[in-house]
């Protein structure tokens, strides 16, 4: 593999959740070069599954798409240091209302690899139990939805699902755990 160095990087700007910076890069050529970056601390989702085999998803909002979107509960680390496990424990609980004491890591993908390093750990949650109402942020407005394999993936096929984060999720788990 040839060498790709940065030699100077820039912040744009620093925001809540991401920051962007332009780095000045040497590639393998000598020429140097531009390039943007998605600087993102990191995400954890979980594939949660119901004793009837529905999986737990969430209907919300998503302002940059400008529509509803069904998706796996998820979200951001508090911090580059949290552990993914405790953050999918976490986002299970505020976004569902439910709890899991199995919770197995699944897969992990990076979003955008051209410009973003956001990486998202997915987890499996299996033996749910309900404690209670979600702990929302006071900008999230999520509806709990349960679904059958199938038809998450029909949803898939038919592209009513488009988030990454879902379609790999579901996709691991039935191909890991729902194969013949």
């Amino acid at each position: 593999m040839e060498e790709f160095k940065c030699v100077k990087r820039e912040l744009v700007k620093k925001g809540a959740i991401i920051d962007y910076y332009q780095d000045t890069v040497l590639v393998p050529n000598g020429n140097e070069v531009k390039w943007d970056i998605i600087d993102h601390k990191g995400a954890a989702a979980v594939v949660a599954v119901r004793e009837d085999g529905k999986l737990l998803m969430v209907r919300q909002y998503r302002y940059a798409l400008g529509r509803e979107t069904i998706e796996l509960p998820a979200g951001g680390l508090n911090g580059r240091e949290e552990p993914t496990k405790l953050a999918a424990i976490r986002e299970l609980q505020e976004e569902t209302g439910y709890i899991s004491e199995d919770m197995e890591f699944l897969t992990s993908i990076y979003t955008t690899v051209a410009f973003c390093n956001e990486k998202i750990d997915i987890y499996l949650a299996r033996n749910l139990k309900t404690r209670g109402e979600q702990h929302l942020d006071e900008d999230e407005f999520i509806n709990v939805e349960a679904y059958s394999v199938e038809e998450l993936k029909q949803m898939i096929f038919e592209s009513r699902i488009q988030d990454s984060k879902t379609i790999c999720g579901i996709l691991t788990y039935a191909a890991k755990y729902l194969s013949e």
